[in-house]
């Protein structure tokens, strides 16, 4: 009997070796088992272990199903947060690119502000209307534009008013002066003229007035003078006219108005040259000439008329 091939060698025929090989691998199988993946159970299970399989299986379940809630529910949280994040370094930034734009119109209202000035557009129709409203007022340029021009007219009225009183009161003592430094001259007024019925009875004509209006040529002027002592030039018109029953004023204006405007080509003499800032008059002697009373040192004299800015005034018709 030789060494080689003994049974005691040949491990795989021996029984007790194959019963204790199967006794270890099955020792070793459940124990794997209990430690090993749920997988390792879910493909090897054994009868001796089935509910310790069954309930890994659920545990492990149970585990992915939660790991699956969490991971839904932090899906959203991620994302809130990482809009959070992108917002609060996004949003100062936009603000300071918009910084400059806003910097520059506080400038530019404070500019507007320290000049006091501020540029409106109102249409015509508004300006024009006045309104009212809530016990307060607002009046139209067209209405206050009235009211500026009437008050300018009544000041201007006044004015002349109170001149045309001055005048005629410096008149007044100018004749008083005169009727006491010419009181040689005991003959009619013109006032007395008026009255008689002499002068009623007087054929008029303008020829007859040249005629007496000639008798007086070398009487001196006198300021207020209105008889042959002394003629101003209305009070030689007065008296003159008043010798035919023509009662005038002792004025230059009134004796305008009192009379008719003619055309100069109808104008004759004895006819009144009317100067057209009313402050002069005399007889008009035709071919551009005039008899007039003329200024202080002067007398009653016929001269050409020195200006075009009169017009003629005929009396008697």
């Amino acid at each position: 009997m030789t060494l080689n091939g003994s049974a005691a060698d040949d491990q795989t025929a021996n029984p007790t070796n194959t019963a204790k090989s199967t006794t270890t691998d099955a020792i070793a199988t459940r124990r794997s088992l209990r430690t090993a993946a749920p997988q390792s159970v879910k493909t090897a299970p054994l009868a001796g272990g089935r509910r310790a399989a069954q309930a890994a299986e659920r545990a492990e379940r149970a585990k992915a199903s939660s790991s699956a809630r969490k991971r839904r529910l932090l899906a959203p949280l991620v994302l809130t947060v990482a809009a959070g994040m992108f917002g609060t370094m996004a949003v100062p930034a936009a603000f300071a690119s918009t910084q400059p734009s806003a910097t520059a119109a506080a400038d530019a209202q404070r500019q507007l502000r320290a000049s006091q000035e501020q540029n409106f557009s109102v249409s015509d129709a508004v300006a024009l209307a006045g309104t009212s409203r809530d016990g307060y007022g607002a009046t139209a340029q067209s209405t206050l534009d009235a009211q500026a021009a009437q008050k300018a007219a009544a000041q201007a009225a006044k004015e002349a008013a109170a001149k045309e009183a001055e005048q005629a009161a410096a008149t007044q003592a100018a004749r008083a002066a005169t009727a006491s430094q010419y009181a040689s001259y005991s003959g009619p007024s013109a006032a007395d003229y008026v009255a008689s019925s002499t002068a009623a009875n007087t054929p008029f004509s303008l020829p007859a007035v040249v005629a007496t209006a000639k008798q007086y040529i070398g009487t001196p002027y006198v300021f207020g003078g209105a008889d042959p002592s002394g003629f101003d030039c209305s009070g030689y018109v007065m008296f003159v006219y008043a010798q035919y029953g023509i009662n005038l004023a002792h004025s230059v204006p009134l004796q305008d108005q009192a009379g008719t405007t003619i055309p100069l080509s109808q104008a004759q003499p004895g006819d009144v040259v009317i100067f057209n800032n009313e402050a002069h008059d005399g007889f008009y002697m035709g071919n551009g000439m005039i008899m007039d009373a003329p200024k202080p040192g002067g007398s009653v004299s016929i001269r050409p008329i020195w200006t075009s800015d009169y017009h003629i005034v005929r009396f008697g018709i």
